[in-house]
């Protein structure tokens, strides 16, 4: 019986862990456009120029948590409306029945290109193609198995202090039980001042399984910049109407030079 009962206990302290690490990183440092929500932004790093995120991410459903810690994000600005982006995300996965996994998961490549640039009436515009190699080990839940390719396109506009960024893109997912879907999302931030930026975000995807639903949810975030070289940044959300998705975070720690 006492052996019944700690197992489910173990549980609940490593999910608790789990969001802790997600906090403490944000907070221990010093207190996604683009990151830290989910929606992308169509500006490119400037020319010759570096973005380099130390992130961590958690998601959690009714039976897993999962999520990335640490993760690199870096992207660097080939040419004058390009960047280049890579992210090595080392992967973590907790589901409810069955053992817990941490290793390396999936690597993700892809090519920002800005064709229209912001103007008094009209936004500006790129497009961001992406593929994600399954480098972690689908067997543990830390990886997909199959490349993946997202083909999107990013829209933004400025008023002031206040920016709207959203888009959406095709995701090609293969595999068994696997389907491609779409990612939709719009978000909206404001500079209260040269310190702090908060936002909010409104996303849809479609379901990416067989066995998965539609997905709508929302995200609250801001980005705190601590000089010109160093920011913080988090975001909370969940699924509201469509999904299962009771809690998604985002945190991380950006150098831009």
């Amino acid at each position: 019986m006492n052996q019944d009962l700690t197992v489910p206990f173990q549980k609940s302290r490593f999910y608790w862990a789990e969001f802790i690490l997600l906090l403490s990183f944000s907070l221990s440092a010093a207190a996604w456009a683009g990151p830290p929500f989910q929606t992308d932004d169509p500006e490119p790093v400037e020319y010759q120029h570096w973005e380099i995120f130390f992130a961590a991410s958690y998601a959690r459903t009714p039976d897993d948590g999962a999520g990335t810690v640490p993760q690199f994000d870096i992207n660097y600005g080939f040419a004058p409306e390009a960047h280049v982006n890579l992210v090595c995300p080392f992967a973590f996965n907790s589901p409810d029945l069955g053992g817990q996994s941490y290793g390396y998961g999936d690597t993700e490549l892809g090519v920002k290109y800005r064709f229209l640039k912001e103007a008094k009436d009209f936004p500006q515009a790129a497009i961001y193609p992406r593929v994600i190699f399954p480098t972690g080990d689908p067997s543990k839940g830390l990886g997909s198995g199959q490349a993946q390719f997202l083909l999107p396109l990013w829209l933004q506009k400025s008023w002031g202090p206040w920016t709207s960024f959203g888009g959406g893109g095709y995701w090609v997912n293969p595999g068994a039980g696997n389907k491609d879907w779409i990612f939709l999302g719009w978000e909206i931030q404001t500079d209260l001042s040269s310190l702090l930026t908060l936002g909010c975000e409104g996303v849809y995807h479609s379901a990416s399984q067989l066995r998965d639903t539609d997905h709508l949810g929302f995200n609250g975030g801001g980005i705190l910049n601590l000089d010109s070289i160093n920011h913080l940044m988090l975001s909370l959300g969940k699924d509201l109407f469509l999904g299962n998705t009771q809690l998604t975070g985002y945190v991380a720690y950006q150098l831009t030079f």
